[in-house]
């Protein structure tokens, strides 16, 4: 088998920066910035780009198996590359309880780019790591030879690849802190290392668990064999958990998208810029700072 050519995706990078003046930055004289990654590619947008490319590359053409909730961005991400390159995709989604229900939008459109769906009960997706439960879940979706990539995608390759989202704003000498919102954490690992030493990473969960410090170091010792760059998360702004928008969060979203016409994805990104709001307010940004907001996705539409 061959590697498909991610060349002929054509990604925009690297993703374009642009400056917003906001005066809830600017009354205590910090800078934004906002790194468009959601303007990589109209399919694999932002992160999803950075984490997949590599694992597309070493799938060497096989079937992609990988791994989602109902409304799993990677799991769109994948499906999309897998129609675009044809690849087969499988998506292994949590929750045996949809397997019996209408699809929702975001099932919807990974099945129309051509992924067969497999729901498994949330036990065995919470085991879905151990190699016997995996290698059932393989054959039970006759992909026993598949390529398999983590939920949200995050591997050492895919922690390699982020680090050219830091090596991007390593460049710019006016950068001080990056912020991004983290799922698995992936993005944050790659994202650490590839900064200059005197610019920090800033990472907003927007899971419950204060978990994800724990895994973002993991994912930095294997692809990198230890800890790199000067990182951190605030565990804040998470509002409730994965998927949870809040009538507040809502209404800063749409207030942002007002000021600067900017479409605000709910889960992740407005998360983000609601934490660097807060975090503003509060001090936690010397005056003179340049804070640069990683925009990781768009609004599923």
């Amino acid at each position: 088998m061959t590697s498909p050519d991610l060349a002929a995706l054509r990604p925009r990078l690297p993703s374009p920066v642009e400056e917003i003046t906001d005066g809830r930055f600017g009354r205590h004289g910090v800078r934004l910035l906002l790194k468009r990654d959601d303007l990589i590619h109209p399919d694999l947008i932002g992160n999803k780009w950075r984490k997949l490319a590599s694992n597309l590359a070493a799938a060497a053409g096989r079937t992609v198996v990988t791994f989602g909730g109902a409304y799993s961005n990677h799991l769109r991400a994948t499906a999309a590359a897998g129609r675009l390159l044809g690849l087969g995709t499988v998506g292994v989604v949590r929750g045996q309880e949809l397997a019996d229900r209408p699809l929702n939008p975001s099932l919807a459109r990974c099945a129309a780019d051509g992924m067969r769906l497999h729901f498994v009960d949330r036990s065995t997706y919470r085991r879905k790591s151990e190699p016997e439960v995996l290698a059932g879940i393989l054959r039970e979706v006759d992909a026993e030879d598949a390529y398999v990539v983590p939920e949200g995608g995050s591997n050492s390759l895919a922690v390699r690849g982020c680090r050219a989202l830091g090596e991007e704003l390593r460049a710019r000498a006016d950068v001080d802190v990056v912020a991004l919102a983290c799922g698995t954490g992936g993005t944050l690992a790659g994202l650490a290392a590839g900064l200059a030493p005197d610019q920090r990473a800033l990472g907003i969960p927007v899971l419950r668990g204060g978990f994800l410090s724990t895994d973002v170091a993991a994912l930095q010792e294997r692809a990198f064999g230890a800890r790199r760059g000067d990182w951190s998360l605030d565990e804040r702004f998470h509002f409730g958990g994965y998927a949870r928008v809040s009538a507040e969060l809502d209404a800063f979203a749409e207030d942002f998208e007002d000021r600067h016409g900017l479409p605000v994805e709910r889960l992740y990104v407005a998360k983000l810029l609601y934490g660097l709001v807060v975090l503003a307010d509060e001090g936690a940004f010397p005056r003179g700072s340049t804070v640069a907001a990683v925009i990781t996705g768009r609004p599923f539409q």
